[in-house]
């Protein structure tokens, strides 16, 4: 019997193909636009984690106070904090940067570079290691010898008419510097697009003589990083004066990030529920209007024998296939265009994020295709069923 039903139900639909489509078309949408929206957001969280997981979990980050979302800085770091936080027995090594942007000259062509960096070059290749930091080519710039760069993977090739190379020369607020090594690409735009010198050397091009602009360290194997946090801040505030300052492990930041990502999942995920709403209501609208035009058509089956429930069932298992039809292409379209950002995010430079179609969001989506379908279509079914025979065929 129930085959009969689908039988009945999709003979139904393929004589008004056009309706149908159009109302498949509102729910191809919206399963879609979840499809892409969450593949997308799930991707970023990948790419953001798998940034962290790099780091390492023994890290921490110094920097000013309101340093991520303040240009207006109290009172920024120096080198006499790199020097408290050395002391203390709980560091492994600390790693101060100064960062800044200006133009960077090269073969006669101007352009403005966002991220100027400059670092401690002692020991620099085994803080690198730690970070997973590699060469395409060259050598990491040395303390003894003065003058030299390490740039970006797009820097070397994408970023310039011409491609740079080994011992070319760049120019840095009238300074001239030697590149001495290109970095992997590592997938992240600002990393590849970056230009890595000696501390003492932006200190002297920059006029930036005890300015630090954050601190990285790393701890010793077994420290709690929790208590060290804590011992380093009371130790730092005791020997600035004051507290201006802010220190976060990778694990914070990445929690503040991850709630951060939430709330984009959640807005997102509203967006596209509105859309698949939309459909529902058109589903809704078609079906009503299918009874309308079929009144005489069950007046016959039911004069026939057919009861209410068979009635309600033929109405709903036709709502169910258009939310059915609807939720699977909209699935294979939505992972299509997720699939597609990730393309188009890897051609623009950010090559860390990794989209993945999730089978139990397929199945999720597909599911709620269907019980939007067969809800939207409840309405219309009932009133079919409860139509009297001899008024259905009258009219």
């Amino acid at each position: 019997m129930l085959k009969d039903y689908f039988a009945f139900a999709l003979t139904s639909l393929r004589h008004r193909q056009l309706r149908t489509w159009l109302t498949v078309i509102g729910i191809i949408i919206g399963i879609a636009s979840i499809i892409a929206l969450i593949s997308i957001s799930q991707g970023l969280e990948n790419a953001i984690v798998k940034q962290f997981e790099r780091m390492g979990s023994n890290r921490m980050y110094v920097s000013p106070e309101n340093f991520m979302s303040s240009g207006n800085i109290p009172q920024g770091l120096t080198k006499d904090d790199v020097d408290t936080i050395e002391k203390m027995p709980e560091v492994e090594w600390v790693n101060p940067y100064l960062i800044g942007s200006d133009e960077v000259e090269f073969n006669k062509e101007k352009l403005f570079v966002q991220q100027l960096v400059g670092i401690n070059t002692d020991g620099l290749s085994s803080r690198w290691a730690d970070m997973d930091f590699k060469l395409v080519e060259g050598r990491l710039p040395e303390k003894k010898i003065s003058g030299g760069v390490v740039i970006g993977y797009k820097i070397a090739t994408d970023f310039f008419k011409k491609d740079v190379h080994l011992k070319n020369k760049m120019t840095i607020k009238g300074k001239d510097f030697r590149v001495d090594g290109v970095l992997e690409e590592i997938g992240n735009q600002d990393d590849d697009t970056s230009v890595w010198m000696d501390i003492d050397d932006f200190r002297e091009v920059f006029n930036k003589p005890t300015e630090v602009t954050m601190i990285e360290l790393k701890l010793k194997p077994g420290i709690d990083v929790n208590l060290a946090a804590d011992k380093i801040s009371k130790r730092l505030e005791k020997a600035r004066g004051n507290d201006h300052f802010d220190i976060m492990t990778p694990e914070q930041i990445l929690e503040q990030v991850g709630e951060l990502l939430q709330v984009i999942k959640i807005v997102l995920g509203g967006i596209a529920a509105i859309s698949l709403v939309v459909g529902g209501v058109g589903i809704m609208n078609s079906m009503y209007t299918s009874v309308l035009q079929r009144k005489k058509e069950v007046g016959i089956m039911k004069s026939v024998g057919a009861k209410n429930m068979d009635i309600m069932l033929i109405f709903l298992i036709e709502s169910g296939i258009i939310g059915l039809s609807g939720g699977i292409l909209g699935v294979v379209l939505g992972s299509g265009l997720a699939l597609m950002t990730e393309y188009v995010a890897k051609q623009a430079g950010f090559g860390l994020l990794s989209v993945k179609i999730s089978l139990s969001l397929s199945l999720f989506g597909l599911l709620f295709a269907l019980i939007v379908g067969m809800v939207a279509g409840a309405l219309p079914a009932r009133q079919a069923s409860r139509l009297r025979p001899a008024e259905a065929l009258r009219d």
